[in-house]
């Protein structure tokens, strides 16, 4: 099977001759540094045995987080810490989608949208879970960003996986939620979109946003996932490497495999 590193080695020059100039600088390292994973260009180590005089060579790997082979591992080990970390009530997965209108100027200031994004939808979502009429207490999320849609279509959006219930003010008393009911999404989207403007009007970007992006129905979404594995095995591969191309979905894993915090 061909590896995303000799794809880059192939095609890599090419694609840089005629979109370089647009690419961020981030981009440009990420192919670079996966191309030359463990290759004579980053150097190595020769490992000799004194019993049979064998030798072998070992390149660096490259250790970008975009890279599969440095970061299987690495995705692994966070796979399981989160799993040991999980509490014995329902989970959800909740999801927060940029809207079209903002895609453009996203994906042209990536770390100032994307940061807004996390902020304003832990907010929002942290302020509805302060309502009794859901949780009443503040609720721990695991947020994950996702950049793409399956069919390689920008698409920004954020899946946080939380528990269903939270801490009462004081700290010392667990509020469960519904186990099939966490928080409406109608309140939520209108909370998200209010605080993400709220955010924006403090940068140099908010004049370039269309008027419409704020009278527009933005999309949040909840989902009751179980007792959170398969949501975590869903989110582990964006965490510390590039995403598989067909990453499984979490309708596609058995009932009793569902989701986490």
């Amino acid at each position: 099977m061909i590896e995303l590193a000799e794809i880059f080695r192939r095609h890599g020059p090419a694609y840089r001759v005629k979109f370089g100039p647009r690419m961020m600088p981030s981009h440009r390292r990420a192919m670079r540094d996966i191309e030359r994973c463990r290759t004579e260009a980053l150097g190595g180590h020769v490992y000799l045995c004194p019993h049979c005089e064998r030798k072998r060579y070992s390149y660096h790997s490259c250790k970008n987080r975009h890279c599969p082979k440095c970061q299987q591992n690495a995705a692994q080990g966070w796979l399981e810490r989160q799993q040991e970390l999980r509490l014995p009530v329902p989970y959800f997965l909740l999801t927060f989608t940029l809207p079209e209108g903002l895609r453009r100027i996203a994906r042209r200031n990536q770390k100032t949208i994307y940061n807004l994004i996390f902020r304003a939808s832990a907010a929002a979502t942290q302020h509805l879970a302060q309502d009794p009429r859901f949780v009443g207490g503040r609720i721990g999320m695991i947020g994950v960003l996702h950049t793409w849609t399956r069919d390689l279509n920008y698409h920004p959006h954020v899946h946080y996986l939380v528990p269903g219930g939270g801490l009462a003010e004081n700290g010392e008393g667990w509020l469960p939620s519904r186990k099939s009911f966490f928080l409406p999404v109608k309140p939520l989207s209108i909370l998200f979109r209010a605080k993400f403007r709220d955010a924006l009007q403090k940068t140099d970007l908010f004049e370039e946003v269309p008027a419409e992006v704020w009278t527009q129905d933005w999309v949040a979404h909840c989902q009751p996932v179980g007792n959170g594995v398969a949501a975590l095995k869903y989110l582990a591969p964006y965490i510390f490497r590039v995403a598989p191309v067909r990453p499984a979905r979490l309708d596609e894993q058995p009932a009793s495999a569902q989701a986490r915090r």
